[in-house]
């Protein structure tokens, strides 16, 4: 890649970043008459990478595409990898480092940390299964950034309630269902996601942008360290074992 696509392609990023100070998702889909049909996963495959060629990214109509799209197992179950200790992060498509979409398997009662998002979109849609969504606010002195965690320790580590004047406020609370879109961005807040049953797993699909490689992750008394994200499995294939967030 040329210096001046590099220029192109960082410029793209920003912009994409500027947007999570405006944007904090759709409601509902867009009118349909304005919008390209989209019947199952290779189809909002192509158009998110329609979408992402585009000089100025629509925010607006990655968030509808999710929504339109209608889960159907025949289409994700080949990425659906599950672990028996941790929930995993499974990628669809890389979208050509413009976006990056997997699938996330959740056995019972797992859950992520509370963490980030890197000034990135976050949306998330529950394809099979419920999930819970906690959201909470940035602590009041983000500056103790601690050293790095090992990739092995991601989505491991404790979020268990300390004492102390940093402690983490939870936002909000929501149950999120089968075919139902939420999204999240840094100046939104943070969060973590947990599969609440105990008899039935989940499975949701994330989009990403622009792709991110390591992310914040929080304990509850709002001590931070900085983890790398990784992959479980790529295009339906496993990769080394090194953890999640």
């Amino acid at each position: 890649m040329s210096c001046v696509e590099m220029e192109k392609e960082e410029k793209k990023k920003y912009e994409l970043r500027q947007l999570t100070k405006t944007f904090f998702g759709l409601e509902k889909p867009l009118l349909q008459k304005y919008t390209n049909a989209v019947t199952n996963l290779e189809d909002l495959c192509k158009e998110l990478h329609v979408v992402f060629s585009s000089d100025s990214v629509n925010i607006e109509y990655v968030n509808h595409l999710l929504m339109v799209y209608s889960s159907n197992i025949n289409d994700w179950k080949k990425y659906a990898k599950f672990d028996r200790y941790r929930y995993t992060r499974n990628l669809v498509d890389a979208g050509n480092g413009r976006f990056n979409l997997m699938i996330l398997c959740w056995n019972e009662g797992q859950s992520s940390t509370i963490h980030d998002h890197a000034d990135s979109h976050c949306f998330m849609k529950v394809l099979k299964g419920g999930l819970t969504e906690i959201k909470y606010s940035w602590p009041q002195q983000d500056d103790a950034l601690i050293t790095e965690c090992e990739p092995k320790c991601i989505g491991n580590v404790r979020s268990d309630s300390e004492d102390g004047e940093n402690e983490l406020q939870e936002l909000s609370r929501t149950t999120m269902n089968t075919n139902e879109v939420f999204y999240i961005n840094d100046n939104i807040g943070l969060h973590r996601v947990e599969n609440c049953s105990n008899t039935d797993v989940a499975v949701s699909l994330h989009l990403y942008c622009p792709p991110f490689d390591s992310c914040s992750i929080f304990n509850k008394a709002g001590k931070r360290t900085q983890c790398q994200v990784t992959f479980w499995s790529k295009y339906g294939k496993r990769v080394p074992d090194i953890g999640n967030k």
